[in-house]
C-alpha cells in the first residue's frame, strides 16, 4: 500500500509521462492486459488513457486493469490514470519513505 507521500511523488513523475496503454471500445481485451503487463514490468509506472468510445467509465477500467496486472492505482484524472508496480528484483523508482 502506498502512502500519501509516495503517491504524491509518483504523481509528479507521472505528470511528465505520455499514455502507453489505451483502452477503447473493446474494453479490457486480453491484448490490452498483456501489453500493460509487459510495459509495467519494464517501467514500473505507466499512464493509461481510456478513449471516449469505451463502454465503461474511465475509473472502472483503470481499476480493473490495475487488479489484472497487480499494480497499485496512483490516481485517475479525467480519462487518464497512473498505475505503479515495483519491480521485485531491480526497482527503478526509489520511493520516499
Amino acid at each position: 500500500m502506498l502512502t500519501s507521500k509516495q503517491k504524491s511523488y509518483l504523481k509528479a513523475l507521472g505528470s511528465e509521462l505520455e499514455p502507453v496503454i489505451q483502452i477503447g471500445k473493446a474494453g479490457l481485451a486480453t491484448s490490452v492486459v498483456a501489453s500493460a503487463e509487459a510495459v509495467i514490468a519494464a517501467r514500473e509506472l505507466i499512464k493509461v488513457r481510456v478513449l471516449k468510445n469505451s463502454p465503461e467509465e474511465p475509473k472502472v477500467f483503470i481499476e480493473q486493469l490495475g487488479r489484472a496486472v497487480q499494480a497499485e492505482l496512483v490516481q485517475v484524472i479525467g480519462r487518464n490514470g497512473l498505475l505503479y508496480r515495483r519491480h521485485p528484483e531491480k526497482p527503478k523508482i526509489e520511493l520516499p519513505s
